[in-house]
């Protein structure tokens, strides 16, 4: 299964938590029908990219990044390149790679869908896939000063300034999945990925 397959499949499957998260699935697939090359960046009109929400074992605390380029905290996340088989591992990739720390697991299912703005290729849209990552006990991070000018731990209910409402709101229901989860999740970090890598 290709990439783009596997990410009509896992949106055409995905029980959106209300009617808006749903016509934004929706959307999803139609960019996907319409888009043979959306799961990458040149694909101008929007790409899906992957994201992921770092939490620990209780749902209580979260690892946020400061954006080098953009100067706020948020979840680890970006574009998917040419190895991503799924979505999934692209999320668990890239929280790996810019959080350094080694076995990440994965809420086998997406948590939240967010659309945004970006700079790419002149202007282009995020169509975000965002999944909850939950970090080991005692797990410490390794910055990429590439990618983040800052990567630390936070309470859930008091995430960093400045920030933006969409990061709010993916910790909040990531912290809730985890928490319903038992902290038991089942996508498991990629072999041989243990510290930060260039994009």
């Amino acid at each position: 299964m290709t990439l783009h397959a596997d990410a009509r499949a896992v949106l055409a499957s995905w029980r959106a938590p209300d009617p808006g998260q749903d016509a934004l699935r929706r959307e999803y697939i139609d960019h996907l029908d319409r888009h043979p090359d959306a799961m990458t960046r040149g694909c101008l009109p929007g790409h899906l990219t992957a994201s992921a929400a770092i939490v620990d074992t209780a749902g209580a605390r979260a690892v946020l990044t400061l954006h080098a380029k953009l100067g706020l905290w948020l979840q680890t996340g970006g574009h998917c390149e040419p190895g991503d088989t799924t979505l999934a591992a692209a999320a668990l990739r890239e929280a790996t790679e810019e959080s350094g720390i080694s076995g990440l697991r994965l809420l086998p299912e997406p948590v939240w869908l967010d659309r945004h703005r970006v700079p790419c290729g002149g202007g282009s849209w995020h169509l975000d896939v965002q999944y909850a990552a939950v970090a080991p006990e005692g797990a410490p991070l390794v910055r990429d000063a590439a990618e983040s000018a800052d990567l630390a731990w936070f309470a859930v209910d008091a995430l960093p300034e400045p920030s933006d409402d969409s990061c709010r709101t993916l910790f909040a229901v990531a912290a809730r999945a985890v928490r319903r989860s038992g902290g038991g999740p089942a996508v498991d970090a990629p072999a041989g990925v243990s510290r930060p890598l260039p994009r």
